[in-house]
């Protein structure tokens, strides 16, 4: 997942007219969906919480029907649920479950398994860039599992380190799946991060076996490794979530007849 920009919650309160170009609709949709799914990432907009048509339209000053359309993409991709039934149905920012997140993880891993397979296979000379950079990286993980200080640090030397064998690397249908379910991984270890602290030296471990089999040029090490970090990381999310509980789940509970899935 991309790492975000710091928090901008200052921009839901700014107004901002409609474009009045031809392609304004389609630009207002994009504008609600990357406002709201960066305010669900970061946490502004918990889990759980309801999502009023009329209020983003209000905040953003925009009409209801990009809105409409930006919380229907957002709710085929997970970003937000319905809850309830009938006349009581709303949306809410979906909720961050133990079931979710291990399906999240495992998938992340096999995209980015696929993507280390093929940067394995670069040119040496390309190779050999993205390994420093692996490596530098790593290194600076290294150093902030041992400080323990900047939870915020940690997770963007992580988040950097996995996106320098995906980005610029892996074709552009590999790029493109990763960018849209990487930020709902997002969710999950910006939420929880403080308490994965003490695991950082097993993802540092878990990082020198993926460099090292990129390196080689070995790809089916490479995906291997790729895979065992990611699932290694979802087995510590299951552990601190069982332990701290899911988040917004609550919310989303109406009975047994109306299911919990979105």
């Amino acid at each position: 997942m991309p790492a975000s920009n710091p928090r901008r919650s200052s921009r839901t309160t700014t107004r901002r007219a409609p474009s009045t170009a031809s392609n304004g609709r389609s630009d207002n949709v994009s504008l609600v969906y990357d406002e709201l799914r960066q305010l669900i990432v970061w946490g502004q907009l918990p889990p759980g919480a309801r999502i009023a048509e009329r209020v983003v339209a209000e905040r953003l000053g925009l009409s209801r029907t990009p809105v409409r359309s930006a919380l229907h993409r957002l709710q085929q991709e997970g970003f937000v649920a319905s809850s309830g039934s009938g006349a009581e149905q709303r949306l809410i920012v979906a909720p961050l479950t133990a079931e979710d997140g291990r399906e999240l993880f495992l998938i992340i891993g096999h995209l980015e398994g696929l993507a280390a397979r093929i940067a394995s296979q670069l040119p040496k000379p390309r190779r050999d860039q993205v390994i420093r950079r692996l490596r530098a990286l790593n290194r600076a993980l290294a150093v902030e599992s041992r400080k323990q200080t900047s939870v915020n640090k940690a997770f963007d030397v992580d988040m950097e380190f996995h996106r320098t064998y995906v980005e610029n690397v892996a074709g552009s249908r590999v790029t493109a799946l990763h960018r849209a379910i990487k930020p709902q991984a997002e969710r999950y270890v910006r939420l929880y991060v403080s308490t994965l602290l003490d695991e950082l030296p097993k993802s540092v471990t878990e990082h020198e076996a993926i460099v090292r089999a990129i390196a080689k040029g070995d790809g089916a090490a490479a995906q291997r490794a790729v895979e065992t970090n990611w699932h290694n990381a979802a087995e510590r999310l299951a552990s601190v979530i069982a332990e701290h509980g899911e988040r917004g789940i609550w919310h989303w509970w109406s009975g047994p007849a109306s299911g919990r899935r979105h």
